[in-house]
């Protein structure tokens, strides 16, 4: 005997005790897919047999049974289940979690399970229980499709039972396997012509024989259409006929839009509303042959309510579909993927206003649907509508997957008119939630990563964050990234250093990288610039409606400028220097994520370089200084101090020679012509994040952008290394050491690949490696006497390291899934987690 069940379901076995259920629960189901009763009196009452402890033993069954359905697990649950009443609840978890229920009756002879229990030690209970159970189990198997389980298998003798062969059988939604290339086609509702441009717009031909059509897709692309394929337009049977036809010949596919299932219900003679178009398309089916409505009325009772596809990264369903009920069956599935979801209230139209279920989402999978006809097709949440008001003198939409392009056509007329104004119809463009949401961030946080793997945030670090994420960061509408710390390179063996460039390059020669970038590093602070071409794409990309086009940001994700008027002329001129270099239209995008330096250091480093630096300088200048001339004083009158004269005299050239180091990096900035910007990594731009691109790219259009300002753009100085080239290793060194000894702060030393990977994983993105005086800043006056350097090379740089690739990783993932259109909470999800790591104790002089 041959059962198929749903690959996700809720499998209740039910039978008298003595039946054999739990026997047949080992044979064909994992040991974790089964939930029995048993099993769960034992975890209550250590005793699987303890009967008053069995109102315990069905909570935890419940909760066990609710919580592997919540996560789409097929779940087995060994109880007797006789009684409908012991039933109801695990159907209406069935029905919540949207998996079907199936029932396995063993409906043997009562003799045979009352044999067995006396044959049981632990089943010494007499026959009177189960003499009970299967009275109750033949008054209410008949009954059981009634309460809500769609499959009943019955099992009659023991030979039966051992002749069973389950087979799991995929649901209809699931179409995993299917990774596109697609071409997702919006709303029709009869408009064939426009369809017909369309197809040819993305490479399909279209050819009509009479009645009969034929399209020829491009290599390996397949049409997805939307639903409402029919209604309000003038040629709703072609446009069936074009959908038909694609999905008989495999090039194309289709769910069940609203309107469809009204005309399929129509045609099965049952009593609709011939309203919102359906006549139309009635008057269009009473000019073809009868066949053909036949034809059609089976061939839309077909149709699906939503499709699961490319491993699970796509939905596209005709009104939508929660992250809870994608690749699920049930009525209230089915009746979501057609309609919605309304407030039950009514618009100034008279129609009802819809739940904006999108607005909430934070699914992995993208949404595409229709239904709900927007002026535009934009993004909200990693969920689009591409229902653009054909019929109603718009456009048809198509969407092309994995994309993400957007092709449309306008309508030749408007068809129909909208009750509601087309123009009153524009999405939504605030990215539904644009406030960080606490639960998503509160507590240990575990991120994936396609970079490194799963990433953890400690309890203590998140809350941390949270305090600066909620109270200082910019409109997080606008946090799209947050950099990663670098690590500096291991300490020097050479006497005297603490950092040089040699044992950069050998961490990346050890792991076999052998060609390197070596960059200037400015002496300024990290930011962030996001600018968008125009004032309409901050709104729809960003949803941002304040009139602004970008924002600069410090690594910690607040406002750079306290002065918005600074920060305007800023964007200004880089948005200029943007149209200048060519590089809008190069990249084809309308907005860009620049990683940049700004200077002078001391525009937002004053408070520090007065408060800690030119304190300490000062201070110990002037009193080295007067200790020196006392000392000298004694020396002249035969005083034998020479030692400890020697000693401040040297203490006092390590004062001077501290200030003249962070002297070096104060300059006044009284407005925008004070500030200098240094780009140097261009980190993405629509469609893309850039990290595919090597880091001469990577600079290369960074000078490109300096070119076009040079009073405000700062070209930053670079190199490429050859590591098995001698000289060019001697050159990149003797570079470093006369940029550092002219008061440079250093360089940072790069794999050629923007992301590089060893034989054990993925590489620093960076080193750093700073000047010898650059250093004293950081380290103090004297840091580089023998004594002191000797116990500085002892720094541990592993905990730094470990932070650097963590926080790379999230980075970019934040910047992957912005680009690919997630929802903003699982964009905030990945920049939280940089900027909570920023909180874990580290030595600051790293």
């Amino acid at each position: 005997m041959k059962i198929e069940i749903p690959e996700f379901a809720l499998v209740l076995l039910v039978g008298a005790s003595g039946t054999g259920k739990s026997s047949f629960a080992a044979k064909h189901f994992l040991p974790t897919e089964v939930i029995s009763s048993d099993r769960m009196r034992g975890w209550v009452a250590d005793d699987e047999t303890d009967q008053g402890a069995t109102g315990d033993a069905f909570d935890v069954l419940h909760y066990v049974v609710e919580k592997r359905l919540k996560g789409r697990r097929f779940t087995v649950v060994d109880a007797t289940n006789v009684q409908p009443e012991s039933r109801k609840t695990l159907i209406a978890l069935a029905r919540k979690w949207h998996a079907l229920a199936v029932a396995i009756v063993f409906d043997l002879p009562v003799e045979i399970a009352v044999a067995r229990n006396k044959d049981r030690p632990d089943r010494q209970f007499g026959d009177g229980p189960v003499r009970r159970h299967a009275q109750a189990l033949k008054r209410g198997i008949g009954g059981m499709n009634r309460e809500g389980i769609r499959y009943v298998h019955r099992l009659r003798s023991v030979e039966e039972v051992d002749a069973v062969e389950i087979t799991r059988t995929r649901l209809w939604t699931d179409r995993r396997e299917e990774t596109g290339p697609f071409d997702i086609i919006g709303d029709i509702h009869g408009c064939a012509s426009e369809l017909e441009t369309l197809l040819g717009e993305l490479g399909y031909a279209v050819a009509w024989d009479g009645k009969q059509v034929s399209v020829t897709p491009p290599k390996g692309r397949r049409a997805i259409f939307v639903g409402d394929l029919v209604d309000r337009g003038p040629r709703s049977p072609d446009a069936l006929r074009i959908a038909k036809h694609m999905v008989d010949s495999g090039t194309g596919m289709v769910v069940l839009g609203n309107h469809d299932d009204k005309l399929k219900r129509h045609l099965d003679g049952r009593n609709v509303k011939v309203s919102h178009g359906l006549g139309e398309t009635i008057e269009q089916f009473a000019g073809e042959p009868p066949e053909f409505a036949a034809e059609m009325r089976q061939w839309l009772d077909s149709l699906i309510s939503h499709y699961v596809l490319d491993g699970g990264k796509l939905v596209v369903a005709h009104a939508g579909l929660k992250e809870e009920m994608q690749g699920r069956a049930s009525g209230a599935v089915r009746s979501f993927c057609m309609y919605g979801e309304t407030t039950g209230e009514i618009d100034e139209f008279g129609l009802p206003v819809r739940w904006d279920w999108a607005a909430d989402y934070k699914g992995k999978a993208k949404v595409v649907y229709g239904h709900t006809p927007v002026l535009d097709a934009n993004w909200v949440n990693g969920t689009i509508c591409i229902d653009t008001g054909c019929v109603f003198g718009g456009k048809l939409t198509a969407l092309r997957y994995p994309e993400l392009e957007l092709v449309s056509v306008p309508a030749e007329r408007t068809y129909y008119e909208p009750i509601r104004p087309l123009e009153a119809l524009a999405a939504d463009t605030g990215l539904g939630q644009h406030q960080l949401d606490i639960g998503d961030v509160l507590g240990k946080q575990v991120i994936e990563t396609r970079l490194y793997g799963f990433v953890t945030v400690r309890e203590d670090n998140a809350a941390a964050a949270l305090e600066v994420m909620s109270r200082y960061a910019v409109d997080p509408r606008w946090l799209i990234h947050l950099p990663p710390t670098m690590s500096p390179a291991e300490t020097s063996a050479m006497d005297g250093w603490l950092e040089r460039p040699e044992e950069a390059f050998a961490y990346y020669g050890s792991k076999g990288v052998k060609t390197l970038v070596a960059e200037e590093k400015h002496m300024g602070s990290r930011a962030l610039i996001v600018l968008a071409r125009t004032q309409s794409v901050a709104e729809k990309r960003f949803g941002i409606h304040d009139g602004s086009r970008g924002v600069i940001v410090t690594r910690t994700g607040r406002r750079f400028f306290n002065d918005a008027a600074i920060e305007a002329a800023a964007m200004h001129r880089l948005d200029t220097a943007m149209e200048a270099s060519g590089l809008w239209d190069e990249l084809g995008t309308d907005w860009v994520l620049w990683d940049a330096e700004i200077m002078p250091w001391s525009m937002k480093a004053g408070s520090l370089v007065r408060g800690q630096y030119a304190a300490v300088g000062s201070a110990a200048i002037t009193g080295l200084d007067a200790a020196s001339q006392a000392l000298a004083a004694a020396r002249a009158r035969g005083v034998a101090v020479d030692a400890l004269a020697d000693a401040t005299a040297t203490r006092l050239d390590d004062a001077v020679r501290y200030r003249a180091a962070y002297n070096r990096y104060v300059a006044p900035f009284a407005g925008i012509d004070d500030l200098r910007i240094a780009p140097f990594h261009l980190l993405a731009s629509e469609s893309a994040v850039h990290d595919t691109r090597d880091h001469l790219w990577h600079m290369t259009m960074a000078h490109r952008l300096a070119s076009a300002d040079p009073a405000m753009l700062v070209a930053t100085d670079y190199r490429r290394i050859d590591l098995d080239d001698a000289v060019q290793v001697a050159d990149a060194v003797a570079w470093w050491e006369a940029m550092t000894a002219a008061g440079g702060e250093g360089m940072v030393v790069k794999p050629l690949d923007f992301i590089a990977r060893g034989q054990k994983g993925l590489l620093q993105p960076a080193i750093k490696c700073r000047g010898r005086e650059y250093l004293r800043i950081i380290y103090g006056p004297d840091y580089d006497r023998p004594d002191n350097l000797s116990r500085l090379k002892k720094r541990g740089l592993g905990h730094k390291r470990s932070m650097a690739m963590r926080e790379f990783a999230l980075g970019l993932e934040a910047l992957h899934r912005f680009v690919e259109h997630a929802p903003l909470t699982r964009v905030h999800q990945a920049v939280f987690g940089v900027l909570a790591m920023e909180t874990e104790p580290v030595d600051p002089r790293l």
